[in-house]
Parts: C-alpha cells; sequence; structure tokens
C-alpha cells in the first residue's frame, strides 16, 4: 500500500504552536528519500497554496507568508517529514495536507488546523 498520513492538527489559539507530522508507509518508502516532500494547504473557498518544500538533500523552500515562523524538516530514518508551525495566526487555518513530488504525486488525507483569535 501507498501512503501518507499526516496527523497532529488541532485547534489552537493565535500565538501558540503545533507540529504537523507527515509518515510515509507501503511502497512510498523509496520515493520518500529520493523525492522532494512538501505541505499545501486549503482554506475553505480558497486555492490549495504551497506552503513549504524540502529536498533529499534537505534544502528548503518556504512560502513568503509563513517565512521564519514554519520549518519543515525530514528524518529519512523515520520515514517521517514534519511542519513545526510556531506564532500561528487565523489566517493559518486550513486542511494541510503532504505530499511527495515526482513524475506521480502522492497526497495525504490532510489534517485540520484551526486558529482562533
Amino acid at each position: 500500500q501507498v501512503q501518507l498520513v499526516e496527523s497532529g492538527g488541532g485547534l489552537v489559539q493565535a500565538g501558540e504552536s503545533l507540529r504537523l507530522t507527515c509518515a510515509a508507509s507501503g511502497s512510498i518508502f523509496e520515493l520518500f528519500r529520493i523525492n522532494t516532500m512538501g505541505w499545501y494547504r486549503q482554506a475553505p473557498g480558497k486555492q490549495r497554496e504551497l506552503v513549504a518544500t524540502i529536498t533529499r538533500g534537505g534544502n528548503t523552500n518556504y512560502a513568503d507568508s509563513v517565512k521564519g515562523r514554519f520549518t519543515i524538516s525530514r528524518d529519512s530514518a523515520k520515514n517521517t517529514v514534519y511542519l513545526q508551525m510556531n506564532s500561528l495566526k487565523p489566517e493559518d487555518t486550513a486542511v494541510y495536507y503532504c505530499i511527495n513530488r515526482g513524475p506521480t504525486d502522492y497526497w495525504g488525507q490532510g489534517t485540520q488546523v484551526t486558529v482562533s483569535s
């Protein structure tokens, strides 16, 4: 089975922090190690947008809206990608999706992040 599973979402107040986790399993094991991983998010009524990416070599890229607040990292030994989210704002409220980017893109099911003011 090819699967990406996100966890760690929840309801928090503005200024608080969350850490999202994306765990890879099944035949995606090798793809996880060679492909770029990333996080997207989508709020109700809005277009899905890129949040952050990380290459196999650890190079990262961030949306301007989260730069300095969010950190993406990966642990190849655990087949896991993380998104550390600090200083959360209400506008960060969205469903967050993990993606393995390659000739075929693999998506997780999403995890809800809600930030109250």
